[in-house]
């Protein structure tokens, strides 16, 4: 969701592998509507991957009964963080979509990388980022590159393909 050409590129893996041509509307519409430049929020790559502590944000979605945190494994030993939406937490997103539609684009998108990302873990996840070179090769303590170019070439491309 932070970075919109890695979900567009996501999207044309799994239309390839499936033929869902709804999954090029999605990436046509990232692109049209420049999410790469307007909505991109960076991340810094760390030892695992991308990393930003999440815990003094998901607090004060949890105090409010708004979010549940599963966690698999033993104390000191997490394998996994599980982030479950309440009731209340989805009543809450409805309204908030309702009273200002900018926010429906965080439900819509969070909607795109529930579909993309199926049943995966967090670490399949991961490991699917790391095909990207640029993910990949991202240095340390750096902001991990982005891929829009390459992507919306790849897009175009398959469009070229389907004659349109």
């Amino acid at each position: 969701m932070r970075n919109p050409d890695y979900l567009a590129n996501e999207l044309l893996t799994v239309f390839e592998e499936t033929g869902d041509a709804s999954l090029i509307h999605l990436a046509e519409r990232i692109f049209d509507d420049r999410e790469p430049d307007l909505r991109r929020l960076p991340m810094i790559r760390y030892h695992f991957g991308a990393f930003e502590p999440l815990d003094n944000a998901l607090s004060i979605l949890v105090a409010a009964g708004l979010l549940k945190i599963r966690r698999q494994g033993s104390p000191g030993q997490i394998r996994e963080h599980i982030y479950l939406l309440t009731i209340k937490g989805r009543e809450a997103m409805a309204s908030l979509a309702e009273a200002a539609p900018e926010l429906a684009w965080y439900r819509d998108r969070a909607a795109i990388v529930t579909r993309i990302a199926g049943d995966k873990g967090g670490k399949a996840l991961k490991d699917r980022q790391y095909l990207q070179a640029e993910y990949a090769g991202t240095e340390l303590n750096h902001i991990i590159a982005p891929i829009t170019e390459r992507v919306r070439k790849r897009l175009d491309a398959i469009l070229e393909r389907a004659g349109r």
